[in-house]
């Protein structure tokens, strides 16, 4: 399964010349975790996250805080989102490997990830996307594996198809295999890790 399949297309956006405040009005409404930043181009120039928008804008109260004169004379924080944004960003492309994707948010705590496609922005991939193609209903799941079963093969009811807590399990019922011994089990284990939903298969 590729990310593709999964990702949100329609993403909220923002310029480097936007109002920083703005993107936390955005973000506060709308709950997101981050907000890319693109050029004119749709290519992807950085990220604003809770972080970057918090980082020094909430002065401290002086009637909680009474020796403060360090802060005497000090700058206003910045107010456009080029001059807080972080560049350095974690991406993914479009054609990526779910499983692989999953790994990286895991690994490196991640709440979700800027997809490409090249240079340009066509997403994002988040953790409740990744969650999203695991809960699909065993059912909904057998249905699509059976469609591509069939499709593959060219063998209509030829195959028993069944997914429990998202294990599919393909047996042939009728028909023999074709080419080398174990060939089309390797083809239908591989053609069931591309169904969305799948943890785990077994072709006996």
């Amino acid at each position: 399964m590729q990310v593709r399949d999964v990702m949100t297309c329609q993403v909220v956006t923002v310029g480097p010349d936007t109002s920083a405040k703005d993107v936390g009005a955005v973000r506060a409404e709308r709950g997101f975790a981050a907000v890319p930043v693109v050029d004119g181009g749709d290519r992807l120039v950085g990220i604003v996250a809770e972080v970057d928008v918090l980082r020094d804008r909430l002065p401290q109260d002086p009637r909680l805080h009474l020796r403060r004169a360090e802060d005497a004379g000090a700058p206003p924080p910045p107010v456009l989102v080029r001059e807080v944004m972080t560049e350095a960003v974690r991406t993914v492309e479009s054609g990526s490997d779910l499983a692989d994707v999953a790994r990286l948010v895991v690994d490196h705590r991640l709440r979700g990830a800027p997809v490409l496609d090249g240079d340009r922005l066509v997403g994002i991939v988040s953790r409740r996307d990744l969650l999203r193609a695991l809960v699909r209903p065993d059912d909904e799941i057998r249905r699509d594996l059976l469609r591509l079963v069939e499709g593959y093969t060219g063998e209509l009811d030829a195959w028993d198809v069944s997914v429990a807590e998202g294990v599919a399990t393909v047996r042939r019922t009728r028909g023999e295999p074709q080419g080398p011994a174990g060939s089309e089990q390797r083809a239908l284990e591989a053609l069931a890790r591309t169904v969305g939903g799948v943890v785990g298969v077994r072709v006996p």
